[in-house]
C-alpha cells in the first residue's frame, strides 16, 4: 500500500489499548485484551453515570467476559498509568473513573463506531497538505496519527486524502488537538488522469481491510445465528443467565468491531470492490447490537445495582 503503514492508531479506540489476543470473551468473537474489554465496558456503561465504576463491579463484569481478577487488576493498573482511568472513591467504594482525555476520545469515536457515515460521490474529496519541521517530529507523528484515525489515505508524504464528508470532523479534531497550524485543508474533485477506483487501492490498503471484515464476520455470523429466536444453544431470554451471556457477547463483539470503522474511510459504495465484506459486517454488527444491547444493559444494572 502507498498509504498508512507507518501509523496504526486507527486500530485503537483509546490510544494504547488495542483489541489483540489475550482473554476469551464468552462464546462471542475471538479473544481480546482485558484492557480493551474494560475500555468497551466504560464506553458503553460508565459515562452515563459520571464515568465511574467500582472495582468490585468491574471485576464481576469482566468475569462474565472471561477475564479473571488478577488480569483485571493488572489491566486497571496499566490503564491508570496511561492516563485513561483515574482512582476515585464513591459512596465508600473504591473505583475508577474515566479521565477527561479518555472521555473526549470516547465521545469522538461514538459517531464513527455506531453511525458509520458513508460518503457519496458528490461529496468529492478532502485533501490535507502539511509540512512539519524535523525539530517537531512528535507533532508530525501526532498529526499523522490523527489523520489515520480520521480515515485518511496517503497520496504522498505530505498530501493525504479522505472523502469530503469528513471535512467538518477533521477540522474540529485537528483544532482540538492543537494541530491545525500545520495543515491546509482543501476540497477537491478528481479530474485526470486515471480511474479513481484503481487509485483508491494505492491510497488505502483495501485488501487488509477486507481481511479484517471477513475475520469479524467469521465470528459474528455464527453468533448472530445463535441469537436468532430459537437459535441453537441460546439461553432463555430475560433470565439472569441469558442477560449475562448477552453482556459477554455484546462486549466481545463491540470490542472486535470498534476498531474497524477507524480503518475504514467510508468510501462511496460505487468505488468499493465488488462483494465488499464491510457492508455485510456492518449489517451483522447492527443486528447483534439490536439483539444484545438491552439484555446486556440489564446484566450491568444487576451487577452495579443502579441504572446505567
Amino acid at each position: 500500500m502507498a498509504g498508512n503503514r507507518a501509523a496504526r492508531p486507527a486500530e485503537r479506540y483509546v490510544p494504547g489499548v488495542t483489541t489483540s489476543t489475550a482473554a476469551r470473551t464468552g462464546s462471542g468473537p475471538r479473544a481480546a485484551q482485558p484492557r480493551a474489554l474494560i475500555v468497551t465496558i466504560y464506553g458503553l456503561y460508565a459515562r452515563e453515570a459520571g464515568g465511574w465504576l467500582s472495582v468490585a463491579a468491574l471485576i464481576r463484569l469482566m468475569a462474565a467476559a472471561g477475564a479473571d481478577e488478577p488480569a483485571v487488576r493488572s489491566s486497571i493498573s496499566r490503564l491508570k498509568h496511561r492516563g485513561i482511568l483515574e482512582p476515585v472513591r464513591a459512596g465508600g467504594a473504591a473505583g475508577y473513573a474515566l479521565s477527561g482525555a479518555a472521555t473526549e476520545i470516547l465521545a469522538e469515536g461514538d459517531r464513527r463506531i455506531f453511525e458509520r457515515p458513508r460518503a457519496v460521490l458528490s461529496d468529492g474529496w478532502l485533501l490535507a497538505v502539511f509540512s512539519v519541521p524535523e525539530r517537531e517530529r512528535r507533532q508530525r507523528h501526532a498529526l499523522r496519527s490523527r489523520l489515520t484515525w480520521l480515515g485518511f489515505g496517503t497520496v504522498s508524504a505530505g498530501v493525504w486524502i479522505a472523502p469530503g464528508h469528513l471535512a467538518g470532523e477533521t477540522s474540529d479534531v485537528l483544532r482540538r488537538h492543537g494541530l491545525s497550524g500545520y495543515v491546509d485543508l482543501f476540497r477537491a474533485d478528481y479530474l485526470a488522469f486515471g480511474e479513481v477506483r484503481e487509485l483508491i487501492g494505492q491510497w488505502w490498503d483495501l485488501g487488509r481491510l477486507a481481511r479484517e471484515y471477513r475475520a469479524f464476520l467469521a465470528d459474528a455470523v455464527p453468533l448472530l445465528a445463535r441469537w436468532e429466536p430459537g437459535g441453537a444453544g441460546q439461553v432463555p431470554g430475560g433470565s439472569a443467565e441469558g442477560d449475562q451471556q448477552a453482556f459477554a457477547d455484546y462486549v466481545g463483539v463491540l470490542t472486535a468491531w470498534r476498531r474497524l470503522p477507524f480503518l475504514d474511510p467510508g468510501l462511496p459504495a460505487e468505488l468499493l470492490p465488488g462483494q465488499w465484506p464491510g457492508l455485510a459486517a456492518a449489517e451483522a454488527f447492527a443486528a447483534l447490537r439490536e439483539r444484545l444491547a438491552e439484555p446486556a444493559r440489564a446484566h450491568v444494572l444487576a451487577v452495579t445495582g443502579r441504572p446505567q
